[in-house]
């Protein structure tokens, strides 16, 4: 279907959502443009990997073509596996088993994902253009201006921007995300050391989730697993879009508090890198081994947030996706799953409204009286549990790292 002329739609942001509904609309056939700060689609990390539940999976069912929604799924981990929760020296506390899930999850990763997304979107993704405001009027009844100072006509606005949104307060103004005590220092390592594994089989198909002996510290891991090299797997499905390098990685994370973390720090690869050495010092030694041999161009910064429930939307025909809406902190795999499932849903009403003739403000309307409760009911459930898996609360810490543990063998010996 050729796109209509008479219903367009601009997106802030090339994130996971605003490509995702890009990709549904341009099935559809509605002219739509995605507008993205970034002076390229590669320039920063964001993020290693993600944990596609059944509202992931399904999004990305309905949204990518056949080939594309093949390749997600052939790139990625094998689906289902564990996500455990342990003290220091890596002893289990409890287990969270993922497959007995009545839908069936995948670990992508999210470059490959990205690049997947951005396939077959030549011409109608836009680098270096930072959206900072919506504007009524032009010929398709919107204007989305941007920070160079142009602008571009559209009959919808969707802010996909993340968390750092320059369209939240024009469009959600009593939205503001919150702020929380923690930050999380990401990193990524080598799996492979000398053709073995560092991850011992025991923990092959696991998440785990140390938590230290003191309060407010955790440390996060899990490998990813190429299921076919992007190489191979985008040249049969995808010949011609941009394919990562696909080589297996173990993805960490150093949970801590704020105040932890220096100001001075926290603009330098190298400087966090070694706040993580320093305050991981007291894990299990895979633990240790895995900062050691971190890559250091790989280290992010991430300031935990919880997102408010907005109560009024300000512009009737522009609406927000994402962690624009609603970021949360990185606990219990929603965020990702939670923004596709916006893309898909805001897509079908945005083109059921186009063929059934309904206004596009009853269509928009539609989808934020759903997304609303679905997303903040996710928001809510994460950060309830960093409060309960990294809050000071002695009780619960107390049985997490001290009672359950010893309840169960040491999950991988020390040497």
């Amino acid at each position: 279907m050729n796109a209509s002329s008479d219903f367009s739609v601009a997106i802030a942001g090339a994130g996971l959502s605003g490509l995702c509904l890009a990709q549904y609309l341009m099935r559809a056939g509605i002219d739509v443009h995605v507008y993205e700060r970034d002076s390229g689609p590669f320039v920063r990390r964001q993020g290693y990997r993600i944990i596609l539940n059944r509202y992931g999976l399904e999004a990305l069912r309905e949204s990518l073509p056949r080939p594309l929604y093949r390749l997600a799924l052939t790139t990625g981990d094998e689906p289902g596996g564990h996500l455990r929760f342990t003290d220091s020296r890596l002893r289990d506390a409890f287990t969270v088993n993922l497959k007995d899930e009545p839908h069936a999850t995948r670990q992508v990763d999210r470059l490959t994902l990205r690049s997947i997304l951005q396939s077959g979107l030549d011409g109608r993704i836009h680098y270096g253009r930072a959206a900072v405001a919506v504007d009524s009027g032009g010929p398709a009844g919107l204007r989305l201006r941007f920070a160079d100072g142009g602008a571009a006509p559209a009959t919808v606005v969707v802010g996909a921007d993340g968390v750092g949104s320059a369209l939240r307060r024009q469009i959600m103004p009593d939205a503001e995300p919150a702020n929380t005590p923690m930050v999380g220092i990401y990193g990524r390592s080598p799996l492979w050391r000398n053709g073995a594994s560092v991850i011992p089989e025991a923990l092959r198909t696991s998440g785990v989730l140390a938590i230290a002996d003191r309060p407010g510290r955790a440390f996060f891991f899990t490998s990813m697993r190429f299921g076919e090299s992007p190489q191979q797997a985008f040249a049969r499905l995808a010949p011609g879009s941009y394919a990562p390098t696909g080589d297996d990685y173990v993805m960490w994370a150093l949970l801590l508090r704020q105040e932890e973390v220096p100001i001075d720090v926290r603009g330098s690869l190298r400087a966090l890198w070694k706040q993580a050495a320093v305050m991981s010092t007291d894990f299990h030694p895979l633990i240790r081994r895995l900062v050691d041999t971190a890559e250091l161009d790989a280290t992010v910064l991430n300031v935990f947030a919880t997102g408010q429930r907005p109560h009024r939307w300000a512009v009737p025909r522009a609406t927000m996706m994402g962690d624009a809406v609603h970021v949360m902190p990185p606990f219990g795999a929603h965020g990702g799953n939670t923004a596709l499932r916006d893309a898909a849903l805001l897509g079908h009403k945005l083109v059921a409204a186009r063929e059934n003739g309904t206004p596009v403000e009853e269509a928009i309307a539609g989808y934020q009286d759903e997304m609303v409760p679905y997303a903040f009911r996710a928001v809510d459930t994460a950060a309830r549990l960093m409060r309960r898996l990294t809050g000071g609360a002695a009780a619960p810490h107390w049985v997490l790292t001290r009672v359950l543990p010893r309840l169960h063998r040491v999950t991988v010996p020390e040497a």
